[in-house]
């Protein structure tokens, strides 16, 4: 028996003891052989199974969809449900986002927005399966439905990070609003699906500040006042092309497109020449210079994690030893898929955005993000800047695009100005390595006939939800052309850039322009067909696939009917669809919209996480649980010693 005034010294040694154990197993159990437990991904095989278009419902009072509707460029969460596939999820959050994209349809009548849905903005820990964060893709500028959808599937394809994505039939309180693309966010669930524990640092450099703190877009900031800019036709052929926006405001002025040499000098725009952070350009060792990138990180970063990141631009930029500081193969088969969609709105365009950076322990590496404007919806040089799109004056941008150089794949910039690009490129080894996993890609995906088995299958999959979609951008007919122009482009792209990598046809901008014959001729084909960037177009015509809806006494108290389509005409009243308080999970008896007569491939974006597992490791939980609990443990020995002590 102890004697009662050794117990104090008991009970502390006892305590030491269990405190050092607890900290020893949590962060040493696995090289103890101890299994850490895992968090629920479930949402990979249920929402993102791309093998049949799901059902999203989102309950939502009148009030609040009035309010997201009046106020949608200020991006502000309003409260809803939503059911998905039958599960409902209360009290959760949705808001418009976007960048160029939510400013365009803002300015038009139509309410078809791109949201964002935060299942935990109101209920600390409420997710969907797993999922914290949902993007509903509006495919606006994409008369295909399949630009961000075929790119993703590409990135996954060659084993590069990046989001996954299913066709959604979204309705609002139950009537059908239209087909829409669901996207898994960059956040905790993303993070924990393909790196476990070690989810690094990510960030989202972006130096427009127009919108979206975390989506389509970038920052908090406002968009720039435009009024005094003339309008910017996309370099496509305008005149052959369908305009795929929705109708604008009558009150809207118009304005006649200037002669080019008459444009303003847009360098200093967001997304002009200033931004040297988010180009991972070099300047200097101040925190203070690379804001762009810290003010969109992610997941929170302390100084220490700034100065690695300033490190290892520097050591980028200075071309030296780069597989230190660069996930080589991983960011050489991003560029090699982002290349060949020609997407210009991006790191490689003049805008540099729209791609998500991660660094773990000095290392670099890309998450693909932001399609829509994929297949040279976004060529040209942008917003100004030193355009580099048009390689041979005499031939038409058809060819030119299709034909656009693997080896200086830029637009609006230079190499130089793009050194996570340039670096690697202007390395032999690296060189050589990137023509290799090109030849790859063209082998195993195209002249395997793989892309366009995607292509059918997806269009199998969607063209009722297509021809039904009631606030459509594009006739059913635009949709159709378009899908076949889309065909043809990766025919002659992967033609073309096989003769790149043969010798056959030159791979540089400079030797496109001295030898404009050896291009594959793309002449016949429209590429507007397939959707165009609305930034700065004449954006008057009159939307085919929808019918303005003429304001009665009847529902003058509802919201404004007047959009390009009809939207969804039965929201409640006065009383709101949705009880703030609920946050349980409620299952019902029904079924994700399937097509029977059609089946995707084996799933290429449910690469789940490095081990291929539906659940990710969440050992920092665990451990705190785990001391938490050694102190109840011990906290109970001692309070039972004193009550019960002799």
């Amino acid at each position: 028996m102890v004697n009662n005034k050794n117990i104090n010294r008991v009970c502390i040694i006892i305590g030491i003891v269990t405190v050092i154990i607890a900290v020893v197993f949590s962060y040493f159990g696995e090289s103890l052989g101890i299994t850490a437990t895992t968090a629920d991904l479930s949402y990979v095989t249920t929402l993102f199974d791309d093998s049949t278009v799901h059902a999203i419902d989102i309950e939502i009072s009148e009030d609040d969809w009035n309010t997201l509707q009046e106020t949608a460029t200020d991006e502000e969460y309003q409260r809803c449900a939503v059911t998905i596939d039958g599960e409902k999820i209360s009290n959760v959050a949705i808001r418009p986002k976007g960048n160029s994209s939510l400013s365009s349809v803002a300015s038009t009548e139509s309410e078809r927005y791109s949201f964002k849905i935060d299942f935990d903005e109101y209920s600390d820990g409420l997710s969907y399966n797993g999922l914290d964060k949902l993007n509903l893709n509006n495919v606006i500028s994409d008369n295909t439905y399949l630009k961000d959808y075929l790119s993703y599937n590409m990135m996954a394809y060659m084993g590069v990070d990046a989001p996954l994505t299913s066709f959604v039939r979204v309705s609002v309180n139950g009537e059908y609003f239209g087909l829409y693309l669901a996207v898994e966010d960059v956040e905790e669930a993303f993070a924990q699906r393909n790196y476990g524990t070690d989810t690094g640092n990510i960030y989202k450099p972006d130096s427009m500040n127009l919108n979206d703190e975390n989506g389509m877009g970038g920052g908090n900031g406002e968009m720039p006042d435009m009024s005094n800019r003339p309008d910017m036709l996309p370099t496509t052929d305008t005149n052959q092309a369908t305009d795929t926006t929705p109708k604008i405001d009558a009150t809207s002025q118009t304005q006649e497109l200037p002669n080019m040499d008459q444009m303003p000098d847009m360098g200093n725009m967001p997304g002009g020449n200033s931004g040297n952070d988010v180009a991972l350009i070099y300047s200097d060792d101040e925190l203070s210079s690379y804001d762009n990138i810290w003010s969109n990180a992610v997941f929170d970063v302390t100084n220490a994690d700034k100065e690695t990141l300033i490190d290892s631009i520097k050591k980028l930029n200075a071309g030296e030893n780069l597989e230190d500081v660069v996930d080589v193969e991983e960011v050489l088969k991003y560029f090699v898929v982002h290349s060949f969609v020609d997407n210009f709105d991006s790191y490689t365009g003049s805008m540099k955005h729209n791609y998500y950076l991660r660094e773990e322990d000095g290392q670099i590496s890309v998450i693909a993000w932001d399609y829509n404007l994929a297949f040279s919806a976004f060529s040209g040089g942008g917003m100004g800047g030193r355009t580099t799109t048009t390689a041979v004056s005499s031939t038409d941008e058809a060819t030119t695009l299709v034909n656009y150089p693997i080896d200086t794949p830029v637009s609006g910039t230079t190499m130089e100005e793009r050194p996570l690009l340039n670096e690697l490129l202007e390395n032999d080894e690296y060189l050589a390595l990137y023509h290799q996993y090109y030849q790859e890609f063209i082998t195993g995906y195209f002249d395997s006939g793989e892309y366009e088995a995607v292509i059918d299958n997806a269009v199998s999959l969607i063209s009722t939800y297509v021809e039904d979609d009631p606030t459509a951008f594009c006739t059913y007919d635009e949709y159709e052309n378009g899908v076949a122009v889309l065909k043809q482009f990766c025919d002659l792209r992967a033609e073309s850039i096989s003769g790149q990598l043969a010798g056959t046809i030159p791979a540089t901008t400079t030797g496109q322009s001295e030898q404009p014959d050896t291009l594959i001729d793309a002449s016949t084909i429209d590429i507007a067909a397939m959707g165009s960037n609305l930034m700065g177009k004449d954006m008057n015509t009159e939307n085919t696939a929808g019918t303005a809806i003429t304001e009665t006494a009847e529902n003058s108290e509802k919201i404004n009917n007047a959009m390009a389509g009809q939207r969804p005409t039965n929201l409640p009243n006065d009383k709101a669809a949705v009880t703030g308080g609920e946050t349980a999970t409620e299952t019902k008896d029904a079924t994700a919209v399937t097509n029977e007569t059609s089946a995707m491939p084996d799933n290429k974006n449910g690469m789940v996480n490095p081990n291929g597992n539906a659940a990710a490791t969440n050992f920092d939980i665990s451990s705190l649980i785990l001391i938490g609990i050694s102190f109840l443990v011990l906290g109970g020995g001692i309070l039972a010693t004193k009550i019960y002590k002799r």
